[in-house]
Protein backbone atom coordinates (compact mmCIF):
# COMPACT_ATOMS: atom_id res chain seq x y z
CA UNK A 1 0.00 0.00 0.00
CA UNK A 2 1.37 3.41 -0.89
CA UNK A 3 0.83 6.69 1.01
CA UNK A 4 -1.50 7.82 -1.80
CA UNK A 5 -3.69 5.19 -1.01
CA UNK A 6 -3.86 5.99 2.99
CA UNK A 7 -7.00 7.88 4.05
CA UNK A 8 -6.09 9.66 7.22
CA UNK A 9 -8.50 10.67 9.61
CA UNK A 10 -9.23 12.57 13.20
CA UNK A 11 -9.46 9.25 14.89
CA UNK A 12 -10.09 9.35 18.38
CA UNK A 13 -10.58 5.37 19.92
CA UNK A 14 -12.66 7.06 23.11
CA UNK A 15 -15.42 7.56 20.69
CA UNK A 16 -16.75 4.64 18.51
CA UNK A 17 -18.32 6.80 16.43
CA UNK A 18 -14.79 8.24 15.01
CA UNK A 19 -13.67 4.61 13.94
CA UNK A 20 -14.15 5.22 10.16
CA UNK A 21 -14.98 1.24 9.94
CA UNK A 22 -17.90 -0.51 10.77
CA UNK A 23 -17.20 -2.85 14.13
CA UNK A 24 -15.71 -5.65 13.52
CA UNK A 25 -18.52 -8.87 13.37
CA UNK A 26 -16.69 -12.27 14.44
CA UNK A 27 -19.80 -14.22 13.70
CA UNK A 28 -18.77 -17.30 11.42
CA UNK A 29 -15.25 -16.10 11.28
CA UNK A 30 -11.79 -16.13 12.97
CA UNK A 31 -11.22 -13.55 15.82
CA UNK A 32 -9.19 -11.34 15.24
CA UNK A 33 -6.82 -9.83 17.88
CA UNK A 34 -4.28 -7.05 17.41
CA UNK A 35 -0.81 -6.38 18.88
CA UNK A 36 0.39 -3.24 18.60
CA UNK A 37 3.33 -0.83 20.50
CA UNK A 38 6.23 1.20 20.19
CA UNK A 39 9.60 0.09 18.09
CA UNK A 40 11.27 -2.46 19.98
CA UNK A 41 8.94 -3.42 22.72
CA UNK A 42 8.73 -7.16 21.79
CA UNK A 43 5.74 -7.21 19.77
CA UNK A 44 7.25 -10.04 17.49
CA UNK A 45 8.24 -11.95 20.13
CA UNK A 46 4.94 -11.73 21.99
CA UNK A 47 3.51 -12.79 18.60
CA UNK A 48 6.16 -16.22 18.73
CA UNK A 49 5.20 -16.61 22.37
CA UNK A 50 1.75 -16.45 21.52
CA UNK A 51 2.32 -19.13 18.61
CA UNK A 52 4.22 -21.58 20.15
CA UNK A 53 1.61 -21.41 23.26
CA UNK A 54 -1.24 -21.66 21.06
CA UNK A 55 -0.40 -23.56 18.17
CA UNK A 56 -1.02 -26.52 19.05
CA UNK A 57 -4.65 -26.35 20.10
CA UNK A 58 -5.87 -22.66 18.49
CA UNK A 59 -6.20 -23.07 14.04
CA UNK A 60 -4.16 -20.14 13.76
CA UNK A 61 -2.37 -17.70 11.72
CA UNK A 62 -0.55 -14.52 11.78
CA UNK A 63 -0.60 -10.94 9.29
CA UNK A 64 2.29 -8.66 10.34
CA UNK A 65 2.53 -5.01 9.16
CA UNK A 66 6.38 -3.18 8.29
CA UNK A 67 6.23 -0.14 6.30
CA UNK A 68 9.00 -1.57 3.63
CA UNK A 69 9.65 -4.63 4.34
CA UNK A 70 8.49 -8.61 5.51
CA UNK A 71 11.17 -8.41 8.73
CA UNK A 72 8.68 -9.88 11.08
CA UNK A 73 6.90 -12.21 8.96
CA UNK A 74 10.63 -13.41 7.74
CA UNK A 75 11.39 -13.71 11.24
CA UNK A 76 8.61 -15.75 12.46
CA UNK A 77 8.91 -17.91 9.63
CA UNK A 78 12.77 -18.40 10.52
CA UNK A 79 11.72 -19.05 14.11
CA UNK A 80 9.43 -21.98 13.09
CA UNK A 81 6.63 -21.04 15.23
CA UNK A 82 4.33 -21.56 12.44
CA UNK A 83 4.13 -23.45 8.70
CA UNK A 84 5.10 -20.72 6.53
CA UNK A 85 2.15 -20.37 4.81
CA UNK A 86 0.31 -19.37 7.74
CA UNK A 87 2.16 -15.84 7.48
CA UNK A 88 1.16 -13.07 5.16
CA UNK A 89 3.09 -9.92 5.58
CA UNK A 90 1.51 -6.15 4.85
CA UNK A 91 3.83 -3.42 3.28
CA UNK A 92 2.37 -0.60 4.53
CA UNK A 93 3.94 2.06 2.97
CA UNK A 94 3.35 4.91 5.81
CA UNK A 95 2.77 5.07 9.65
CA UNK A 96 2.14 1.62 10.75
CA UNK A 97 -1.34 3.18 12.16
CA UNK A 98 -2.15 3.92 8.53
CA UNK A 99 -3.02 0.26 7.74
CA UNK A 100 -4.22 -0.66 11.49
CA UNK A 101 -6.44 2.17 11.93
CA UNK A 102 -6.95 4.53 8.75
CA UNK A 103 -7.42 2.42 5.57
CA UNK A 104 -7.57 -1.42 6.89
CA UNK A 105 -8.07 -2.73 3.54
CA UNK A 106 -4.38 -4.26 3.39
CA UNK A 107 -5.30 -6.32 6.62
CA UNK A 108 -8.43 -7.41 5.47
CA UNK A 109 -7.53 -8.31 1.94
CA UNK A 110 -4.79 -10.66 3.89
CA UNK A 111 -6.50 -12.13 6.72
CA UNK A 112 -9.57 -12.98 4.04
CA UNK A 113 -6.44 -14.57 2.31
CA UNK A 114 -6.05 -16.87 5.53
CA UNK A 115 -8.99 -17.77 5.86
CA UNK A 116 -9.02 -18.89 2.47
CA UNK A 117 -6.02 -21.14 2.16
CA UNK A 118 -6.99 -22.40 5.84
CA UNK A 119 -10.86 -23.23 6.05
CA UNK A 120 -11.95 -23.29 9.56
CA UNK A 121 -9.42 -20.95 10.78
CA UNK A 122 -9.73 -19.92 14.69
CA UNK A 123 -7.70 -17.27 15.51
CA UNK A 124 -5.45 -14.31 13.49
CA UNK A 125 -3.18 -12.38 15.12
CA UNK A 126 -2.36 -9.20 13.31
CA UNK A 127 0.78 -7.80 14.45
CA UNK A 128 1.35 -3.42 14.02
CA UNK A 129 4.53 -2.42 12.55
CA UNK A 130 6.23 0.05 15.79
CA UNK A 131 4.56 3.32 16.42
CA UNK A 132 3.52 5.77 18.99
CA UNK A 133 1.24 5.32 21.97
CA UNK A 134 -1.67 6.43 19.97
CA UNK A 135 -1.45 3.62 17.44
CA UNK A 136 -4.52 1.34 18.17
CA UNK A 137 -6.27 -0.89 15.86
CA UNK A 138 -9.75 -0.13 14.42
CA UNK A 139 -12.75 -2.08 15.46
CA UNK A 140 -13.84 -2.53 12.11
CA UNK A 141 -10.15 -4.66 11.61
CA UNK A 142 -10.02 -6.40 14.84
CA UNK A 143 -11.75 -7.97 17.71
CA UNK A 144 -9.62 -7.31 20.77
CA UNK A 145 -6.16 -5.49 21.02
CA UNK A 146 -3.10 -6.31 23.31
CA UNK A 147 -0.66 -3.14 23.39
CA UNK A 148 3.07 -3.39 24.58
CA UNK A 149 5.25 -1.04 25.88
CA UNK A 150 8.73 -2.53 27.12
CA UNK A 151 10.72 -1.55 30.70
CA UNK A 152 13.78 0.20 27.98
CA UNK A 153 11.98 2.53 27.37
CA UNK A 154 11.44 3.60 31.13
CA UNK A 155 8.92 3.52 33.68
CA UNK A 156 7.42 6.69 32.76
CA UNK A 157 5.31 4.91 29.93
CA UNK A 158 2.51 4.51 31.45
CA UNK A 159 1.64 7.61 33.21
CA UNK A 160 2.32 9.57 29.35
CA UNK A 161 -1.43 7.72 28.89
CA UNK A 162 -2.45 7.90 25.44
CA UNK A 163 -4.83 5.75 23.79
CA UNK A 164 -2.85 2.87 23.32
CA UNK A 165 -2.01 2.45 27.04
CA UNK A 166 -5.87 3.27 27.96
CA UNK A 167 -7.95 1.50 25.78
CA UNK A 168 -6.12 -1.77 24.45
CA UNK A 169 -8.22 -4.29 25.71
CA UNK A 170 -4.72 -5.73 27.38
CA UNK A 171 -2.09 -4.02 28.60
CA UNK A 172 1.71 -5.75 28.27
CA UNK A 173 4.72 -3.90 30.13
CA UNK A 174 7.35 -6.49 28.32
CA UNK A 175 11.05 -6.52 29.48
CA UNK A 176 10.99 -7.09 32.67
CA UNK A 177 14.16 -8.99 33.31
CA UNK A 178 15.94 -5.86 31.97
CA UNK A 179 14.44 -3.30 34.88
CA UNK A 180 17.58 -3.46 37.03
CA UNK A 181 19.81 -2.59 34.65
CA UNK A 182 17.84 0.60 33.15
CA UNK A 183 16.77 1.74 36.86
CA UNK A 184 13.29 1.38 36.09
CA UNK A 185 10.83 0.86 38.93
CA UNK A 186 8.30 -2.01 37.77
CA UNK A 187 6.43 -1.16 41.26
CA UNK A 188 5.73 2.53 39.68
CA UNK A 189 4.91 1.44 36.25
CA UNK A 190 2.75 -1.42 36.97
CA UNK A 191 0.76 1.29 39.91
CA UNK A 192 0.84 3.77 37.11
CA UNK A 193 -0.41 1.03 34.26
CA UNK A 194 -3.65 0.30 36.45
CA UNK A 195 -4.43 4.15 37.56
CA UNK A 196 -3.99 5.39 33.80
CA UNK A 197 -6.34 2.30 32.81
CA UNK A 198 -8.80 1.64 35.09
CA UNK A 199 -10.58 -1.71 35.32
CA UNK A 200 -9.27 -3.15 32.17
CA UNK A 201 -6.05 -5.82 32.47
CA UNK A 202 -2.58 -5.11 32.85
CA UNK A 203 -0.04 -8.18 32.30
CA UNK A 204 3.87 -7.68 33.36
CA UNK A 205 6.35 -10.30 31.49
CA UNK A 206 9.45 -11.19 30.52
CA UNK A 207 9.84 -13.43 27.50
CA UNK A 208 13.46 -14.73 28.70
CA UNK A 209 11.92 -16.06 32.11
CA UNK A 210 8.41 -17.64 30.54
CA UNK A 211 9.18 -17.63 26.37
CA UNK A 212 5.47 -18.73 26.09
CA UNK A 213 4.06 -15.86 27.36
CA UNK A 214 2.14 -18.20 29.66
CA UNK A 215 -0.24 -15.07 31.53
CA UNK A 216 -1.16 -13.10 28.02
CA UNK A 217 -1.89 -17.00 26.14
CA UNK A 218 -4.06 -17.43 29.14
CA UNK A 219 -5.94 -14.11 28.29
CA UNK A 220 -6.21 -14.70 24.47
CA UNK A 221 -7.65 -18.37 25.84
CA UNK A 222 -10.53 -16.63 27.58
CA UNK A 223 -11.29 -14.21 25.26
CA UNK A 224 -11.87 -16.82 22.02
CA UNK A 225 -13.71 -18.76 24.76
CA UNK A 226 -16.09 -15.59 25.71
CA UNK A 227 -16.61 -14.18 21.71
CA UNK A 228 -17.03 -17.77 20.78
CA UNK A 229 -19.99 -17.77 23.74
CA UNK A 230 -21.50 -14.85 22.15
CA UNK A 231 -21.45 -15.82 18.13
Amino acid sequence: MSADHVHPVNFDPADPGHDPHDHSDHEHRAVRLGIGGPVGSGKTALTAALCRALGGSVNLAVVTNDIYTTEDADFLRAAGVLDVDRIEAVQTGACPHTAIRDDITANLDAVELLEHRFPGLELVIIESGGDNLTAVFSRGLVDRQIFVVDVAGGDKVPRKGGPGVTTADLLVINKTDLAPMVGADLGVMTADAHRMRGELPVISQSLVDTPDAPAVADWVRAQLRTLAAVS
